[in-house]
């Protein structure tokens, strides 16, 4: 009954109202329905913003973080004037200016298997709005384990993907992309290049979607992964199949309880993918002074060329993380080495890597070569 829109209502979902395929009844819908948003980010930002601008009745958001103006290239729900600010907050304030019919949940904090539970209970779905395996393979496994659909995301460099997975009526997560690889193989998308629209138009195909299964209307995506080139203005559809032997959603399901991922995976959900033993840390005064006096102690710059055009420690040398991963058996396991990247993240990964490999004498520069800026030589400028 139009008697359930205010005036507000008609006005502002009137373009919906005049689509035969929503109407009335759909935008009903939308009002009633409720979405949970892990991730107020790159893909969070543009996901929220069009959801709640659809008038979806409760919209939930969990991310730990705050504003930083690193954030900003690629965040459209920050400004300026929230650099420092959590995360959630500011994205309540813009949202609920946005459309104050929304109801807008949040969620201060890291999504683990401890509170998934507890904080899904009463979202019908699930976007992903992450930039982390371990919390990706958390979702895929609450939404199959209680029936709800995982609205994927992810985005790297010029690249995207976006699919649907619906374990009632298709493939999971696990089912197309197996089960996490071993941490040392991939460095942490946060020392990534990203362009910065990129997260937008995946953003914007995941609330599609989202809105696609509230209305009931159009082909699911179920069953397919949508691949993004933005360097080639490209779009892929490939069909995606149920794996049998998936071992949470196949026809003898190992997995039957969230697990602790940040131990399945080999990172935790700080700073570091790896809980080090503190002499494998090196602080910005503990190099400075160890550079004075040990001619002997390589600095090994990982980070890729395009970083080291901002900034460089001019004693250091150059090899970047996956070249070190692949030539690591022509290094002196014997050799001294301080590893850093551009805040301490990727050293780490290549550390382990190292250190698997029987390489003993080796740190990371806590805080990387910002930290290095900030502390030693405020010349460099960080990014």
């Amino acid at each position: 009954m139009i008697a359930d829109f205010s005036q507000d209502a008609l006005l502002r979902y009137s373009k919906h109202f005049l689509l035969p395929q929503v109407g009335l009844e759909g935008q009903r819908k939308l009002g009633q329905a409720s979405v949970l948003i892990v991730g107020a980010g790159g893909l969070g930002s543009p996901s929220s913003l069009y959801l709640a601008a659809a008038g979806i009745g409760r919209i939930g958001l969990v991310d730990s973080d705050r504003v930083d103006v690193s954030n900003l290239q690629r965040q459209i729900l920050y400004g300026t004037g929230q650099v420092g600010q959590p995360k959630v907050q500011a994205a309540r304030e813009r949202l609920s200016d946005l459309n104050p019919h929304c109801q807008i949940d949040v969620f201060q904090t890291a999504f683990t298997a401890e509170n998934a539970q507890e904080i899904a209970q009463g979202f019908e779905i699930i976007v992903d709005g992450t930039d982390n395996l371990t919390t990706r393979y958390l979702l895929n496994d609450l939404c199959v384990l209680t029936s709800r659909p995982y609205v994927f995301g992810a985005v790297q460099q010029f690249e995207g993907q976006m699919a649907l997975f619906d374990s009632r009526r298709g493939p999971c997560y696990r089912c197309v992309f197996g089960d996490p690889p071993p941490p040392e193989n991939f460095p942490v998308t946060a020392d990534s290049g990203l362009l910065g629209v990129l997260p937008g138009l995946v953003g914007m195909l995941q609330a599609t979607e989202t809105l696609k299964i509230i209305l009931e209307i159009g082909d699911s995506l179920s069953g397919k992964l949508v691949l993004i080139n933005s360097l080639g203005a490209s779009f892929e559809v490939i069909d995606v199949h149920q794996n049998e032997n998936c071992p949470v959603c196949g026809d003898a399901p190992e997995i039957t309880a969230l697990l602790d991922y940040p131990e399945y995976c080999g990172v935790t959900y700080h700073n570091e993918p790896y809980d080090l033993q503190e002499d494998c840390k090196i602080t910005p005064s503990e190099l400075a002074e160890r550079l004075q006096h040990d001619k002997h102690l390589r600095l090994v710059d990982v980070r890729t060329n395009a970083e080291r055009e901002i900034s460089k420690i001019p004693e250091a040398e150059w090899m970047p993380y996956r070249e070190l991963v692949k030539n690591k058996d022509e290094l002196d396991r014997d050799g001294a080495y301080v590893l850093f990247c551009r805040s301490g993240k990727t050293s780490v990964w290549a550390l382990k890597h190292l250190q698997n490999a029987g390489f003993s004498n080796i740190r990371y520069l806590v805080g990387g070569i910002n930290a290095w800026a900030e502390t030693i030589d405020p010349s460099i400028p960080q990014y």
